[in-house]
This record gives structure tokens, sequence and C-alpha cells, in this order.
């Protein structure tokens, strides 16, 4: 090895001590009692996990590392002993220190991409302490059971099932294996939602509501304001804007789960989703400067992890992916794009799946009219939902969202048919 890529590692291992170690100072700033390491010795330790992990290897040493690490770890526990004297039985800084001896090694050992990952993972979690606290402080008995739950039956019951199709066409896309790990994404993308308005609290600012509902459910926030902006004609403003925000959320949850799925289709489809995005997202830009005002409120959203409805949006996802197939056996594309508009009034995300699904695993389904067909899906859900705010909303509801419904519409379905 070079003395030059020596000397990168080396950096590498500096800077990302450095970083965990910035952190710590931080977070103690202020404090009564310093914490026992800060960025030097942070630096310092990342760089002593290089460096014993490079005297190991050229003097044939392999113990040396071992040794090295059970020093810092003596140094660790003694520091741990007499903080927790002085009634502080927080061990978190403590782990971080041998955390960050660990990755100096790994830099020395050539993963630097592993290691500067582990790095700002510890960095981020060492510093997300306050909204973990409220995050735990809100999670509910329920709310566990689910999770618990649902991780048993995908960590345990996924891995049995068959992953052969259940019969000829149009059975042949019905493979168990494939239909649960679909739910596993969906729900997953759920959850991050449900995650961060859990930590951001039952009451928050009307844009951040949009936000993270249409990450969980736009069709459920937009029920749900349209009938209380019956009670109030003022709030029309405030909750046309979030429900805008979350629609638009909607087409980039589309695109996540395509790019997971069939990076092929996601090339055609980002372009009509981009731009009913951005009609989304200029409209939102406009309600949020047209009316400022921007009231907390609640809305209740379920676990996305409860195995009940995860297995209700596999049956679902299973049927439109079966008459996904059938219609395109039976009509060709024309019977797709007719399936597609139909069952994206029930659930975009279950035929967003099925076509990802088609037009990957060589069933015969063009990209082009996938993308078209997931476009067409996602048009009907929105206007779907632009009819619920325009048959159950207020006056003023109504008279601010139905210029985002034409827009979105008309920007999303030019495109895709062009």
């Amino acid at each position: 090895m070079s003395d030059a890529h020596l000397l990168y590692r080396f950096g590498i291992a500096l800077a990302i001590g450095f970083l965990i170690g910035l952190q710590r100072e931080f977070s103690y700033r202020g404090a009564e009692a310093p914490t026992f390491a800060g960025v030097r010795t942070f630096s310092l330790l990342s760089l002593g996990g290089c460096a014993a992990a490079f005297v190991a290897e050229t003097s044939g040493a392999p113990a040396l590392l071992p040794v090295f690490f059970g020093v810092v770890g003596a140094l660790v526990i003694a520091s741990y002993l007499s903080t927790a004297r002085k009634g502080d039985v927080g061990s978190t800084t403590e782990v971080a220190a041998l955390i960050t001896v660990l990755n100096g090694a790994l830099c020395y050992g050539g993963r630097l991409q592993l290691a500067a990952a582990i790095g700002v993972a510890v960095t981020v979690v060492l510093s997300a302490k306050n909204p973990l606290q409220k995050l735990v402080a809100r999670v509910t008995t329920e709310d566990l059971m689910a999770t618990l739950k649902f991780g048993v039956v995908t960590a345990i019951v996924l891995p049995l099932l068959p992953r052969d199709p259940l019969g000829p066409p149009p059975f042949d896309v019905l493979v168990p294996y494939e239909l649960w790990l679909m739910v596993v994404l969906i729900s997953a993308i759920g959850f991050i939602g449900y995650v961060l308005i859990q930590i951001a609290g039952p009451k928050r600012g009307i844009g951040l509501t949009g936000v993270l509902g249409g990450l969980v459910s736009s069709t459920a926030l937009t029920l749900s304001f349209a009938q209380k902006s019956r009670d109030d004609e003022r709030l029309g403003k405030p909750f046309a804007l979030a429900i805008v925000v979350a629609w638009t959320m909607m087409f980039a949850r589309i695109l996540v789960a395509v790019a997971v799925i069939n990076r092929n289709l996601l090339d055609l489809l980002w372009i009509p989703l981009a731009a009913a995005t951005a009609a989304g997202a200029a409209f939102s830009i406009w309600l949020h400067f047209e009316g400022r005002d921007s009231p907390d409120t609640e809305i209740t959203f379920s676990n996305p992890f409860e195995v009940g409805p995860a297995l209700r949006f596999g049956f679902l996802y299973a049927v439109v992916l079966l008459v996904s197939r059938a219609a395109q056996l039976e009509f060709g594309d024309q019977g797709v794009l007719l399936s597609a508009l139909v069952a994206g009034f029930a659930d975009v995300d279950a035929i967003t799946l099925s076509l990802a699904e088609l037009s990957r695993s060589g069933q015969g389904l063009s990209l082009e009219a996938a993308a078209q067909g997931v476009v067409v899906a996602a048009m009907s859900n929105t206007a779907m939902k632009g009819g619920i705010v325009l048959t159950t909303a207020s006056s003023s509801l109504r008279r601010r969202i139905w210029p985002a419904i034409v827009a979105i519409l008309g920007c999303g379905l030019a495109l895709a048919f062009l």
C-alpha cells in the first residue's frame, strides 16, 4: 500500500472521530459535568484504532488490536464507574467511544464507505436524544405490540413462504414470498411517516401535517380535513394547504416504491409524476403565502405495522395484481390501463406495485404501458380524493382545492401520454 493511500485511510479515521467527538462535546456544552471524551479524545480513539490495526498487520502480531481495544475498554469502564458514583448512570458516550475505536480499524482495513456510514449513523443517533425520548414517551402499548407482531410475521413467516407461482397464467404472478415482501415495503414507508408524526407530537403545524400525513395515508388526511372544514369556514385555506401537500407526498411515495422494485420503469415514470409533484408544490407555496394562518391540528393515524391492515393490503395487492395480469392477457395494454383506472380509486400503492412487478418480471407488459398505468392510477386516486373534498368539505375548502385538482391531473396525464 502506498503512503498516499495509507494517509488517506488515517485521514478518514481522523475525520470520523472528529465528527463524533464534536457532537459529544456540543451536547455537553454548558453542562455542570463535562463528558469524559470530546473532539480531541474521539479523534485520538479513531486514529488509535486505525494505527493498532496497521501495526498488528505490519508487525505480524494480530493480537495487538484486541489488546488495544481492551485497554480502551478498561479506561471506558473506569470512566463509567466514576460518573456512575456521581449519579450519572448513562453510558452513551462510553459505548460511542468503543465503536469509534473499531471504526478506526475498519478505516485501515479499507472499508471506508462502511466506516463513514457507521460514523454518520452514530452521530445521528447521539444527536437524536430529545426526538427519540419524545417518541418513546408517545409510544403506546398497542403501537409496540403491533410492531412486534408485524416483525414476527415478517422475520419468521416471510422466509418460509413459497417462492414459486401459485399456478398457470394469470395466477403465475401470485408468488406468496413476493406478495408479502411488497406489504413490508409499503408498510415501512408508512411507518416512517408514522414515527415522524409521533416525534412531532399530537399538535403540529398544518404544512408538516400534510407532509407526514402524505407518507402514511393521504386519503385519511383528506377525508379528516374535509370533514373538519365544515366546523369553521376560516379553516379552508390551511386545510387546503395540508391536503395538497399530502397529495404531493403521495407522488413521492410512488417514485420511492418504483425505484425499489423496477428502476427501468422509474426512468419513464419520473417525468410525469415530477410534473404533478411540481404542480402540487407550486400550488402549496401559493396557498402558504396566500394565507399565513397555520393552526395546530390533530389527526389520528393507525400504526402501518398492524397485522390486520397489512393482511388486508396484501389481499388487495394480490387481487389487483391478478386482475391486472388477466386484463393484460385478455385485452393487452388497454386492459392494463382500465384496471389501473379502477384500482387507483381503491389503493394507488397496490396497483403501483402490481404494474412495477409485471413490467419487471418478463410478464409481457411493456415499460411504457406500465408507466402510463401508474400515472393513470395516481391521477384517478387524486381525482377520488378531490371528489371527497368537493362533495363533503366546506365551500371555502372546495373553492381553494379545485384549481389544484385541475393542475395536478392536467400535468400528470399530459406528460404521461405525450
